[in-house]
C-alpha cells in the first residue's frame, strides 16, 4: 500500500489509460469493525458496502477481502477516515494508524493507493439521522459504520471532483 495526497489519489485515477478510473472504497475505521463504502464508477456518489468485523488475529483475513473487493469493484484507491485535530483523542488516531499498518505488512495490497480523509462528525452525523428510527442497537451499529464510511467518501469526493480537473484528455 503507497500512501498519496488526497487530490492525487483521484488525479491519477483520471489519468489511467482506461476508459473508466477505478472506483474508490471509504473506510471508517474502529476498534470492533471497519465501515465500508463504494463510490459509482463515475466517483461522484458513495454508497454503503458493508462492515468488517476487526480482530487482531484477523488482519490476513481482512486483507483477503480487501483484496477481492479491488478486484470485484476494480478500486484504485482507499479513502481512510483519520481524525484529524482530535487532539485529546490519539486512541483513535493510534487505531487507524495501527490498522493501515497491519494491512501494509500483510503485503497483499502492494498496488492500492490510499489516502487519509477527515472523519470528525462523520459517525455524529450519522448517529443523528438514525436515533429517529429507533433501530435495535446492533443493527444501529452496523448502519452507523457503514453511513459513517459513506459520509467520509462523499465529502472526499465532493471535494475532489471540485479541485481536480476533470475534463478528458485528448
Amino acid at each position: 500500500m503507497k500512501y498519496v495526497k488526497p487530490l492525487s489519489l483521484l488525479g491519477n485515477a483520471l489519468k489511467t489509460k482506461v476508459s473508466v478510473p477505478g472506483r474508490f472504497l471509504g473506510l471508517d475505521v474502529g476498534d470492533k469493525y471497519v465501515g465500508l463504502a463504494i463510490s459509482d464508477p463515475s466517483n461522484m456518489v458513495a454508497s454503503p458496502l458493508s462492515v468488517l468485523l476487526r480482530k487482531k488475529t484477523n488482519i490476513d483475513l481482512m486483507a483477503t477481502d480487501f483484496q477481492n473487493l479491488v478486484k470485484a469493484f476494480s478500486v484504485s484507491g482507499l479513502v481512510v477516515g483519520y481524525p484529524f485535530g482530535k487532539l485529546n483523542n490519539v486512541e483513535d488516531v493510534v487505531t487507524v494508524n495501527l490498522f493501515i499498518e497491519e494491512l501494509r505488512k500483510t503485503e497483499k495490497l502492494k498496488d492500492v493507493k490510499y489516502t487519509y480523509w477527515d472523519e470528525r462528525l462523520s459517525s455524529k452525523t450519522v448517529e443523528l439521522m438514525l436515533k429517529p428510527l429507533n433501530l435495535h442497537p446492533v443493527q444501529e451499529k452496523t448502519m452507523l459504520d457503514k453511513l459513517a464510511a459513506v459520509v467520509i467518501l462523499q465529502e472526499y469526493l465532493d471535494y475532489a471532483n471540485r479541485y481536480v480537473n476533470t475534463e478528458p484528455a485528448e
